[in-house]
């Protein structure tokens, strides 16, 4: 495999990992029957308040280390923040989450159009690639997956920590019950509020680092208009995409990844002529056809054809449909 291919591929997998923690928290969070419709401004915010902060604290004498472990943190608050208002609002005040979410989403949006003004286009700390040790000398894959910031190794440790935890724990199986059959784990001395509120934090949470994984790195630096806008409505779409399964989550992102670079390429030669338009759009319709084969029962058909055992693995891998009770309200406790 050619350097220019490999480079390619390591760069789908830089620009797809803000997409894959996001998604990831906010699969975590509407695993527990709550739903974030705020990710898109949550994002932006948090990467103006992330940028915002690492430079403020480098520029105060601080090393660049600590500057990129405040911002991070700093872009995390502010995801948790924004995904506390909507679990106050959902939960206690008994609003509906789609529209306090989609408000917010737009509030945030503003705000960090506003707040950073003072922060465009000014130079600022980054994240720089680090080569894992033994990984990296791995043969293609080392130099696609391991010659990556330490962003990116964090994603893959959501991912394979997510999924262990909500299918190999019970504390994991507390967190689908109480986005599944919320009665039924408040019988069984479930707290489901509480852990709702507990799951829309950490949710938040990686959503905000997810916003500071552009500022800090994918896309360094601080841009009006934000070089990320629209990327959260991609989260949540990948979120639907990948049935609320975290493996699935991840190659939705890599393949949203993939199919941008690849319009990238194809719109960079100057002997194609294909409308930039049609080309992002190109994702969106591989994940309706995904869906409605999925939906319509072709997957299912397909699946006879495997082992018993592995039949039932691949129907949880592929299952679709959100969990019972996303967004409605629990009165128990």
């Amino acid at each position: 495999m050619n350097d220019q291919l490999i480079n390619i591929l390591g760069g789908i997998v830089t620009s797809a990992t803000p997409l894959v923690i996001a998604s990831i928290g906010e699969t975590i969070t509407e695993r527990a029957g709550v739903t974030n419709l705020s990710l898109n401004g949550s994002i932006i915010l948090a990467s103006m308040v992330s940028f915002a902060a690492a430079v403020t604290v480098r520029n105060g004498g601080s090393s660049t280390e600590i500057a990129l472990l405040v911002g991070v943190l700093a872009g995390m608050l502010v995801g948790a923040l924004i995904a506390l208002i909507i679990a106050v609002a959902g939960i206690n005040l008994r609003q509906d989450q789609v529209a306090v979410g989609f408000v917010l989403t737009l509030l945030a949006a503003d705000l960090a159009q506003f707040l950073g003004q003072p922060f465009i286009r000014i130079p600022g700390p980054q994240f720089l690639d680090a080569r894992l040790p033994l990984l990296s000398d791995i043969p293609v894959i080392g130099s696609i997956f391991f010659q990556q910031s330490i962003l990116a190794y964090i994603s893959y440790a959501l991912v394979i920590g997510a999924w262990y935890w909500m299918f190999r724990t019970q504390f994991g199986l507390a967190l689908r019950a109480v986005g599944e059959r919320p009665e039924a784990a408040f019988a069984r001395g479930t707290r489901v509020n509480r852990l709702r509120y507990i799951y829309t934090l950490i949710g938040g949470a990686l959503v905000g680092l997810a916003g500071s994984s552009y500022s800090l790195w994918v896309k360094a630096g601080w841009a009006l208009p934000a070089n990320m806008d629209g990327d959260g409505w991609i989260a949540l779409a990948i979120v639907i995409f990948g049935g609320w399964h975290p493996f699935r989550v991840v190659l939705g992102a890599y393949l949203f990844a993939a199919l941008r670079t690849l319009a990238s390429v194809i719109q960079s030669n100057p002997d194609v002529n294909i409308p930039l338009s049609l080309l992002n759009g190109i994702p969106w319709v591989l994940m309706i056809v995904t869906l409605m084969l999925v939906s319509s029962g072709a997957v299912e058909r397909l699946l006879t054809v495997l082992p018993r055992r592995a039949q039932g693995w691949a129907r949880n891998f592929l299952r679709s449909d959100p969990p019972a009770a996303l967004g409605t309200r629990f009165e128990g406790d």
